[in-house]
Formats: C-alpha cells, sequence, structure tokens
C-alpha cells in the first residue's frame, strides 16, 4: 500500500473487476473514457490505444474515478491522479494485458494491439455511501 492510497480505498478497488475513466486533457479540454485497470503497490496498470494514449504522451498527468453502485445508487468512490509513463515495450505491454485480461475473465490475448501505460499515484480521494 502507497501512504497517498488508504488501505480502505486500496481494497476497495482492487476487489472485484470495475470500471475506471480515466481522464486526459487534449488541446486543453477534459477528455474521458471508460477502461479496465489493475492497481498494485500504488501503480495502476491500463492497456490503451487511440486518443488516450496520444493524450498521455502530450500529457502524463491523468485521473482515473472509480465507483461501484447498486442499481445506480452509488456504494462507493474513489478517484485518483498521477502520472502516467507510456511503456513502448512489446513484452512488458504483452505481459500487462494478460494480467489485465485475467483480471476481467477474457482471454488472456484479447486487445493486444493496447499499449501499456502505467499510472504513479500520486494523490487519492474516496467515500463510501453506507
Amino acid at each position: 500500500m502507497t501512504e497517498t492510497l488508504p488501505a480502505k480505498a486500496e481494497e476497495l478497488i482492487t476487489g472485484e473487476p470495475l470500471v475506471a475513466h480515466l481522464g486526459t486533457c487534449h488541446d486543453g479540454k477534459p477528455h474521458v473514457a471508460p477502461l479496465w485497470y489493475r492497481y498494485e503497490d500504488g501503480v495502476v496498470e491500463i492497456m490503451t490505444t487511440g486518443r488516450k494514449l496520444a493524450n498521455v504522451r502530450e500529457n502524463p498527468r491523468v485521473a482515473l474515478s472509480i465507483q461501484q453502485d447498486e442499481g445506480g445508487m452509488p456504494q462507493w468512490m474513489v478517484t485518483l491522479r498521477g502520472t502516467a509513463t507510456v511503456v513502448d515495450d512489446e513484452e512488458r505491454s504483452r505481459e500487462a494485458n494478460r494480467r489485465l485480461n485475467r483480471k476481467y475473465g477474457v482471454d488472456e490475448d484479447s486487445w493486444s494491439e493496447n499499449t501499456l501505460v502505467r499510472i504513479d499515484v500520486s494523490s487519492a480521494a474516496y467515500r463510501t455511501y453506507d
């Protein structure tokens, strides 16, 4: 666990597979897109391509929003901010893609054309709605 991510928040985002929303910036405007993620030891791994990848290459400051709801009613939310690094290494991308695909229960080699992006978490906020 990192000092920036409280233990409870870490527990929430490493549980069941959920969708995160990645916030990046393009031409000074926000760009938000849903994607799968994997969190471990203060680092988020995502696999991406297209506009999201181009945005990260231009500006590595990103945010992730993850929430769980039940019937549209939020149960909890976690927001992470950090610095993204594009990993232009085929083997590391393949290994990360397989880890991510196992988490979400799909064929290990699905979406193999995507590129690995690692996000070093610098700050976090979370809330539960009990």
